[in-house]
């Protein structure tokens, strides 16, 4: 390919020293006429005053950071750009994003890469432009420090969440449609009347009060231990006096927690006597939200390692143990310098998809050092593991270990016979045990505590064992398949009102009970029922797919529509095509297998069924509408 330069005259926004540039962002959130998905197009050129080094040394400075692109051969600058944004993009975090195309026109290259949140891939495209300027001035590129920063712009975005990430992920190789509900906070996975909304693993099918129940610890350990299931002994208490009399009473060692809480946060355990019991106190004290009432557990310290089991839609799925953070001594370095050593490791990266945070030094850690008569400046002797916590609490930097297929059969049924209790998708219960692989029936076995919304990530990425998938099991709860996460889509490139009605009552007749939701530039309808029709035209399209009764959508998507905002949507059931433009052309690419493809140019009328194609004119004065609203019926 020739290169592509750009004329000082319309240099947008490369600086003097640069040699390439980068201009005309736009975002679409699907279907664009550059790429079948969601994706950031841009422009790319070559500063025409300016030389780049030979496309060879940039492939090789890359291939140092990226050594499969380094072993690749690229056809121009703009192709190399375009599959270094791509992989950048993956942030190190094994995203599924990998689209990405090249499109020359005579003064610059239109770039494409499948894009899921506009600033973090925007963002992307400016920090591999400064890499490529910083190869041809042969200047240090900070790589790593800046990547961090990249990950952690997605990782406070709505996508960013471990377990967010995780669904999304599984909902693309599915084929399941999901997008963010922005002004309601929620990821919607599905179309219409096959919808489902969310955040992480709640659900709008969920029981709200089971939800709200099982936040409430003192009372689900109540109604736990009166179906037989064992719960530790214990008592809720508003004072650390009353914490202490309660210690006293129940015995050490105890546990310490507050009653409303997540993540482990303000939990100690295996308290040994009143100075621990005050400490504990405290730190349970300081988790607890200031809008809610002073209320903490103390309970029974149960001796064993903690485990969750997962259940999803009341069936068990899958099993980890949490242990917490440790470092092993070398004989030389110090636990600081241990831990900081530990910290630099791969796995902790500590980004949305790493098996393990980085871990945390806190007040806890170091008093649990102090107990160990030792300190952040102490030389652990070689091979020794020295627990930087009492509490196995993952995000502090501890370890999960899959533990699936150790489950004694007596304990997966205990599982399932909770979770079959409580009208919730997914129910993560908290044990402590010696062993899954003995019955809870003749074993130290305690229920800690449920939780309503647990993680996936401990089961998917465990620091060590097999990973479980546990996003497919959640969605394949609501989804046998993607075929059965939609409703039948009808696409348009122009539609009247008049004919968009008309089309809505055709329908109806054939299926009365319908709900059929329909939008063109003009106009948006629910059945006959006309809606606030609104400027941003793929918020009308949405808005329709959010409906909860939809049976059918029937949209317009024209040239100019496609141009500025791309479709909402992913492929459709039946396209129909009124004398299309190239663009409008797209629609035809985003159809499924066994769709109807119908278009009219000028007089001559092609169907594409099945495989199959007619093609005929139409006769004198016979209406184009007559032609597709005999095909819609193949659709359903």
């Amino acid at each position: 390919m020739v290169l592509q330069k750009s004329s000082d005259l319309v240099r947008i926004n490369a600086r003097r020293t640069d040699v390439f540039d980068i201009f005309n962002f736009k975002h679409y959130v699907g279907p664009n006429p550059y790429l079948d998905i969601g994706a950031l197009v841009f422009d790319f050129a070559l500063v025409d005053s300016r030389e780049p080094l030979p496309i060879e040394d940039y492939i090789a400075k890359i291939g140092d950071r990226y050594p499969h692109l380094g072993r690749q051969s690229y056809e121009s600058y703009a192709h190399l750009f375009a599959q270094v944004v791509s992989e950048v993009g993956k942030l190190d975090m094994d995203l599924h994003l990998n689209r990405w195309s090249v499109k020359p026109y005579p003064d610059f290259v239109r770039i494409s890469v499948q894009s899921l949140h506009e600033r973090t891939t925007r963002e992307v495209a400016y920090f591999v432009w400064d890499w490529f300027e910083a190869i041809t001035q042969d200047e240090d590129f900070t790589f790593d420090e800046q990547l961090v920063r990249l990950q952690n712009k997605f990782r406070a975005s709505v996508y960013g969440g471990p377990t967010v990430y995780a669904l999304l992920r599984t909902a693309y190789e599915k084929g399941i449609p999901a997008f963010y509900l922005w002004e309601e906070g929620l990821m919607q996975y599905g179309l219409g009347k096959k919808h489902v909304r969310g955040v992480a693993t709640t659900f709008n099918c969920d029981s709200h009060l089971d939800s709200e129940f099982t936040t409430r610890k003192d009372d689900c350990k109540a109604f736990l231990k009166t179906l037989g299931f064992p719960v530790p002994e214990g008592d809720i208490v508003f004072s650390e006096k009353e914490a202490l009399a309660a210690a006293r009473q129940i015995g050490y060692p105890v546990a310490v927690k507050p009653v409303v809480g997540h993540k482990g946060i303000g939990v100690t355990a295996d308290v040994q006597d009143s100075k621990e019991l005050a400490a504990a106190y405290n730190r349970a004290l300081a988790a607890i939200p200031e809008d809610q009432l002073t209320r903490i557990i103390v309970e029974k310290s149960i001796s064993g390692s903690d485990f969750r089991l997962l259940c999803v839609n009341g069936r068990f799925v899958a099993a980890t143990e949490r242990r917490p953070a440790s470092v092993v001594g070398d004989g030389y370095l110090t636990l600081a310098e241990l831990i900081r050593q530990e910290n630099r490791k791969p796995a902790r990266l500590d980004t949305p998809t790493s098996p393990m945070s980085k871990i945390q030094i806190d007040e806890a850690m170091e008093l649990y050092l102090e107990e160990q008569r030792l300190s952040l400046d102490s030389v652990i002797e070689k091979g020794r593991t020295v627990y930087l916590r009492k509490v196995a609490n993952l995000s502090a930097g501890g370890m999960s270990i899959d533990a699936t297929h150790t489950v004694h059969d007596d304990n997966i049924i205990l599982a399932q016979d909770i979770a079959q209790h409580f009208q919730l998708t997914c129910l993560g219960i908290d044990v402590m045990t010696k062993s899954l692989s003995e019955s809870w029936k003749s074993s130290n076995f305690a229920i800690l505590e449920i939780n309503a919304a647990p993680g996936v990530l401990m089961h998917l990425k465990p620091s060590e064992g097999e990973s479980v998938d546990v996003p497919s099991y959640i969605l394949e709860t609501f989804f046998e398949s993607g075929t059965n996460s939609r409703i039948p889509i009808i696409t348009f490139n122009k539609i009247s009102v008049e004919e968009l009605q008309a089309t809505i009552d055709h329908i109806l007749l054939q299926h009365p009970n319908w709900t059929i939701g329909a939008v063109c530039r003009d106009a948006v309808f629910v059945n006959r029922s006309k809606k606030v029709l609104s400027k941003d035209y793929n918020s009308n399209v949405q808005t329709l797919l959010r409906h909860p009764k939809l049976d059918l959508l029937i949209a317009e998507y024209a040239e100019d529509i496609l141009n500025e905002e791309g479709m909402f949507y992913r492929s459709s059931n039946m396209v129909v095509l009124d004398n299309p433009s190239e663009t409008e052309m797209m629609l035809v690419r985003d159809v499924f297998d066994g769709s109807t493809v119908v278009i009219r140019k000028g007089n001559d009328i092609s169907i594409r069924r099945r495989g199959l194609i007619e093609d005929y004119s139409l006769g004198e004065d016979e209406p184009f509408t007559r032609v597709y609203l005999k095909e819609t019926g193949a659709i359903f």
